[in-house]
């Protein structure tokens, strides 16, 4: 609830079965978001069924992927929603619960967990103060005619499988729920907008924007209904605000949003066909709201896609047709600038501008806590500049200043700070990927983005059956004048203190004057098509969330707006493998891989989904070697008391791999996370531009082979942290890591979670600590990912990469994010040819076949092709055959 706001405030069988009549879906919208969709007049047929009925057929193939058949956009976004819905329903509810601000009224305040008591609090007014719902209440009007289609729809199908489904036959986590109840087309875009906010300004809700308050005022919120229990109401406000506080502290890198992924574009010169491949491999949590959901939606002669995309969207994102398809990546580019407003003397609420006075509004919300036996009003007021939410700069870092404070930029004058997302507005999300689905070849799908499409935080990786292959970074990126970029350039420069501060993912501007606000284009505030890099070529493009610059060494990107990322700087490990197995496509890197495109040089959908099932990685293939040769210097002479003969040796049979049958890939690997800490030291050969690939480089040789060889000291730490786990250097890769989902709690019950399958074993390698291209890793969070759902999570040894210490049953490297949907792609002169899976399947309901199919697959390397033509459907359809749903 928002109380007020000041004047000048910004703002298969067949089977039929009926929907509930529009009437009494009536009393589950509020009259102010009415989703009846255009009037008869203005139907596309295309968009709209010309009676209002929506009717879908639903057809399951192998790993319960949903295939969409409909005669128009609503109706196939309907079918969208119902599947989804009998998979994930209670991970979409809960999402919703989240976008209205509502986690406290019906978890609680929040758990002692994660970040601490009171983080629900802190997020639900987080929320309201970012606009979340009431933006989304503000946008819903002005969607395009297809958005609407897309969300009304898929609105509908998740109310009918809501409406028809006894809620005693929920998931453990969500049965007999109130909140588990019909959603509004509001309610989804609101959800869009967090999703959108992801890089930027969800990272703000879990405590800056809670504690920007003026100098002398508490952040605690205040009750406004009547309290039976002072004490406990008062001591939730105290801890409310410690949570924030740590909440604040816990993002020490905005560049990091906890996600990556690899995509490669293979263009004609090296497909067998001659025609164009994709490599798509998103690296994702394998929890909560991120899941990556697989779909196929068809309306003839309209559109005709197959793909994944997060939960809740209403048309998957990472997609293929009939002529092409693309991948994304986490881009390094900044989705958001801070501003340091100059305060009048002697006002913490007027800022000075362009020697303009601006007042700092203010808008007041209310929010529900459920406290047991009673239910708790409160009540916060937040503050705002024309750019958006104030924050407390000082809280997520000690070295900025506090409201009222001398400035870092302005040093003589007092300030405040302020953020602009350029993602707070994502109306046009559906608009962007419905284009790129209905695309047919790359200027089609060039023009998306030439007419202001934007993937939120992500780069786009292509490929086409005439063999073209392209990259751009699609995301939303201030336009900064050149004078703005010169400023900034000139404070990284002259500036530590600003220069971390911007390689920590902060750009902070100076709000004293207009020249550094973000200048108007065609497409808004944001970097238009025509500056935005990008490329083009017939061979290969690439990205696994290393700079632009580096795409294809062949043809270096440079000239861009710093707010893209680093040019001339070091890529990541996983980059280096991708690009050297591109320009090494007959070398294995270990004898016992396979070559890259097979003996021919030239890549198919198999050997594509091949790539990342090698599971090479770029540390063993840069350092093994000269481990070895330390081992055999050292021999049994005891490191740092730990004798490394047998750990050696199995490193010296270790055939270079992370599969599950691979011996020395665990000692290897703790050997990394400890020697990382050193490559800056280390490393003798430092970065060149002019060889990215292969700098920085060589360790040093001083101390080599004996005790106190950096090298080896490394290996020992990790050894030792090995044996206090009774792991033996004998141990199988496959015996030490796996996935294996938990949960079955209901959000803020304090149930206990269990695990839901036993230990599946898991290949891959950690993308930052192994530097393997198939990036797996631990998670340590003890709810699923963006969600309130706990779950078992582990307690770990540091520098190991996560293994568990043992307390709570749990052992070895329990992994919950990496290789999510991932596919191999060729276009064929019969149409495009896939492989790929969903590692963690498509069901977050244990009791389903599609809870953990698709991860035994994924264990066993067993790929599944991925249906397309209507005669491999057809010819795979499972046994419950189609169903079809209407609305009557």
């Amino acid at each position: 609830m928002k109380l007020r706001k000041t004047p000048s405030g910004r703002h298969a069988l067949s089977l039929t079965v009926a929907l509930l009549g529009s009437t009494l879906l009536a009393g589950c919208f509020d009259s102010d978001n009415d989703s009846s969709g255009p009037s008869q007049t203005e139907v596309d047929p295309n968009l709209f069924p010309s009676d209002g009925q929506l009717e879908a057929t639903i057809r399951r193939t192998t790993g319960g992927v949903p295939h969409i058949v409909a005669d128009d956009l609503k109706s196939a976004a309907f079918g969208h929603g119902y599947a989804q819905a009998q998979d994930n329903v209670c991970m979409l509810a809960e999402a919703v619960v989240k976008a209205r601000s509502e986690r406290a009224k019906y978890f609680g305040p929040g758990p002692d967990a994660g970040f601490g008591v009171g983080i629900n609090v802190v997020n639900d007014f987080s929320y309201k103060a970012q606009q979340i719902y009431a933006g989304a209440e503000a946008e819903f009007p002005n969607l395009s005619p297809e958005s609407r289609a897309l969300i009304e729809g898929f609105t509908e199908g998740y109310n009918r499988y809501v409406n028809e489904t006894d809620s005693s036959q929920f998931p453990a986590e969500c049965a007999d729920q109130e909140w588990v109840q019909p959603i509004t087309p509001v309610d989804l875009l609101a959800h869009y907008r967090i999703v959108g906010q992801y890089a930027s300004g969800a990272l703000f809700a879990t405590g800056a924007v809670f504690l920007a308050v003026p100098p002398g005022e508490s952040p605690a919120p205040t009750p406004v209904s009547s309290v039976t229990n002072v004490e406990e109401v008062n001591k939730l406000l105290k801890s409310v605000v410690a949570t924030a506080e740590a909440g604040a502290k816990s993002h020490t890198n905005f560049a990091d949003m906890g996600l990556a992924s690899n995509a490669w574009g293979i263009g004609s010169e090296l497909t067998e066909q001659g025609r164009g491949a994709l490599l798509a491999n998103p690296h994702f949590p394998y929890t909560g709201h991120r899941r990556l959901y697989e779909v196929q939606m068809t309306v003839p002669g309209y559109l005709n896609v197959h793909g994944a995309g997060l939960l809740g969207t209403a048309i998957p994102l990472i997609n293929f047709n009939e002529n092409l398809a693309w991948s994304h990546t986490v881009t390094t580019s900044r989705r958001f600038t801070w501003y340091e407003l100059v305060l009048k003397d002697g006002d913490n609420l007027t800022y000075v501008k362009d020697g303009v006075e601006k007042p700092i509004t203010t808008e007041t919300y209310q929010i529900e806590v459920d406290l047991g036996p009673q239910t708790v009003v409160l009540e916060r007021t937040f503050y705002f500049s024309e750019y958006g939410p104030m924050i407390a700069a000082n809280a997520v870092s000690s070295q900025l200043p506090a409201w009222g404070d001398n400035g870092a930029l302005n040093t003589s004058s007092t300030v405040a700070h302020t953020y602009r997302d350029a993602n707070a507005n994502t109306g046009g999300l559906l608009d962007t990927w419905l284009g790129m689905s209905r695309a047919s070849n790359l200027e089609e799908f060039q023009s998306v983005f030439q007419n202001c499409g934007s993937t939120l935080w992500t780069n786009t990786t292509y490929a086409d059956d005439q063999g073209n292959a392209f990259y751009i970074d699609s995301s939303s990126v201030p336009n900064l004048s050149e004078k703005a970029i010169a400023l900034v350039n000139f404070r990284r420069a002259g500036s530590a203190a600003y220069a971390g501060l911007f390689d920590q993912g902060v750009t902070l501007l100076d709000g004293r004057l207009s020249q550094e606000d973000w200048v108007e284009t065609a497409c808004g505030p944001l970097v238009p098509y025509d500056q935005k890099p990008k490329l083009v070529r017939s061979d290969w493009v690439q990205n696994s969330n290393s700079s632009y610059w580096s795409t294809n060494p062949d043809e270096f990107l440079t000239g861009f707006s710093p707010l893209f990322g680093d040019e001339k700087a070091p890529i990541n490990p996983r980059t280096r493998l991708g690009i050297k197995m591109l320009q090494n496509l007959m070398e294995p890197g270990f004898p016992d891989a396979p070559l890259p495109a097979g003996q021919d040089g030239k890549f198919s959908a198999e050997e594509l989904i091949g790539v990342i099932w090698n599971n090479r990685a770029w540390y063993a293939e840069q350092f093994l070697p000269e481990l070895l040769q330390r081992c055999d210097a050292i021999g049994t002479t005891a490191v740092n008391g730990v004798d490394l003969s047998s750990w050696c040796q199995s490193l010296s049979t270790w055939d270079g791999l992370y599969n599950r049958d691979s011996v020395g890939a665990h000692i290897f690997r703790v050997f990394m996370a400890n020697y990382r800490n050193d490559l800056d030291s280390d490393l003798t050969t430092p970065f060149s531009p002019a060889d990215p690939v292969g700098t920085p480089a060589d360790p040093s040789e001083e101390n080599a082979g004996t005790a106190s060889d950096t090298m080896l000291l490394a290996l020992a730490d990790g050894v030792t942290a090995l044996q206090s786990q009774g792991i033996l250097p004998t141990d199988a890769l496959g015996d030490l890591q796996y996935y294996r989902a938990s949960g079955g709690v209901v959000p803020g019950s304090g149930g206990t979670p269990v695990f839901q399958t036993q230990p599946i074993p898991w290949h891959g390698g950690d993308g930052n600590i192994d530097g393997a291209f198939n990036a797996i890793g631990v998670v340590t969070d003890p709810f699923l990912e963006d969600t309130r759902f706990p779950r078992i999570a582990p307690t770990t040894i540091d520098n190991t990469a996560g293994l568990s210490d043992g307390s709570d049953g749990i052992d070895g490297w329990l992994m919950a994010r990496g290789t999510s949907w991932h596919f191999g792609l060729e276009f064929t002169d019969n149409g495009p040819e896939a492989y790929g899976l969903v590692s963690y399947s498509q069901s977050t309901d244990a009791m389903s076949p599609f809870f953990s199919d698709q991860s035994e697959q994924y264990s066993n390397k067993d790929y599944r092709q991925l249906f397309f033509t209507e005669e491999d459907i057809q010819a795979n359809l499972l046994p419950q055959g189609e169903t079809v749903i209407s609305s009557e």
